[in-house]
């Protein structure tokens, strides 16, 4: 396993260059770059087909720059001289564990302070080569892709808290056991609460801009299928400890073609450093699983690029705003429903049966996702034959 990007340096060539980037974050901020850039294409395409129109707004500019936003770059740099100034002068302590330093009132004071009088001056200049004498309104289009970048910062902010929600809620016991550790910790995050919460935050930002809901979650579906993909490679690759029920079965013959470690893996240096001692091992990261695993952040990751395949080739073929949003919910919960029966997870009882928060979830969204869909088709059948009336 691969707890944090140096790992992954050395073990490919042979070089270990101390990096503060943790695996888990790593693939968490590819999978947002990807499905930005799928989502941009997406909105383009929309644009073009005339689904959705790009809006005018008014803007002031050459003002003068104001008290607030002087304090707000001062305040901005200060926080980061405060941060990276510490972090650079203790950079062992900063490289073994980020979030000690990030997530604490660690810090370079001096740093800080030279920081915000930097910033605040650069932010001051930029003001300064832009006023005028007399500020005016001015007129700026805005196409829904250039929108992108703001939806993708919601969507984060957004779904990493909702996923920090629900994966508290889901493990109750260790959240009550560790408050702080378990809030503060980068790993630890529910996919379904922050796609849940992810989805509100960008649907009303959207919506301020004349994108319809249904558009804008057709268009962001694909995305959101390939992100789910390469946020299970950070779980797999990192150890995080989103892996399988204990797999002591042989492999089965029909299987052979597959590695060992595709059908039962120990996850060996995991990042949550669970199991037992690897002997012979040096480390922060030094332990394994007692016993192997069903490894099903790889059979999720298989899963997740074969539907984004199938969503990314429906997108052109359903003309049904809202219906490609239906199909994927139900792909996505049928996906998460079947893997659960092997995944490691609280489970609760619910009419005499045991249940996970993920299958609760994934059969709502099945359910809603072919209640939409039945509803569009139905809706869509409806007006063709009301045109042939006419």
């Amino acid at each position: 396993m691969y707890p944090n990007i140096s790992y992954l340096i050395n073990d490919l060539f042979g070089i270990y260059i101390p990096l503060p980037i943790q695996t888990f974050g790593f693939f968490v901020a590819l999978a947002f770059i990807f499905s930005s850039w799928t989502l941009a294409l997406e909105l383009k395409r929309k644009e073009k087909i005339g689904l959705i129109k790009a809006v005018k707004r008014s803007k002031l500019i050459g003002q003068k720059i104001s008290a607030t936003q002087l304090i707000s770059a001062a305040t901005i740099g200060f926080i980061l001289g405060f941060k990276l100034i510490y972090a650079a002068l203790n950079y062992s302590e900063f490289v073994g564990n980020p979030q000690s330093v990030i997530l604490s009132t660690k810090g370079h004071f001096i740093g800080g302070l030279l920081w915000a009088v930097l910033n605040a001056f650069v932010k001051y200049r930029e003001y300064k080569k832009q006023e005028l004498n007399q500020p005016k309104t001015i007129n700026e289009t805005i196409h829904p892709f250039q929108l992108v970048g703001n939806i993708t910062i919601i969507a984060a902010i957004a779904g990493v808290l909702g996923a920090k929600i629900f994966h508290n809620l889901e493990n109750i016991d260790d959240f009550l056991a560790d408050p702080i550790g378990q809030l503060l910790s980068f790993s630890g995050l529910t996919f379904y609460g922050g796609l849940i919460c992810g989805a509100i935050a960008v649907i009303y930002y959207s919506k301020k801009y004349g994108i319809h809901y249904k558009i804008i979650s057709d268009a962001a579906a694909p995305g959101l299928m390939l992100a789910y993909g390469i946020g299970r490679m950070g779980c797999h690759f990192s150890g995080d400890g989103d892996w399988g029920i204990t797999n002591l079965a042989p492999k089965p013959e029909w299987l052979s073609i597959l590695p060992d470690w595709a059908w039962a893996y120990k996850y060996p240096n995991n990042v949550i450093n669970a199991g037992v001692p690897i002997e012979g091992c040096v480390g922060q990261y030094c332990n394994e699983l007692l016993h192997p695993v069903f490894p099903t952040p790889i059979y999720e990751i298989i899963m997740a690029l074969g539907l984004f395949a199938l969503l990314w080739h429906l997108r052109k073929r359903i003309n049904i705003a809202g219906m490609l949003f239906g199909i994927y919910m139900i792909v996505n919960g049928l996906e998460r429903f079947f893997i659960e029966k092997i995944r490691v997870n609280t489970k609760y009882i619910l009419f005499g049966q045991e249940i996970t928060q993920a299958e609760l979830i994934s059969l709502a969204m099945i359910a809603s996702g072919v209640a939409i869909v039945y509803r569009l088709h139905t809706q869509a059948k409806k007006e063709q034959t009301r045109r042939k009336l006419l």
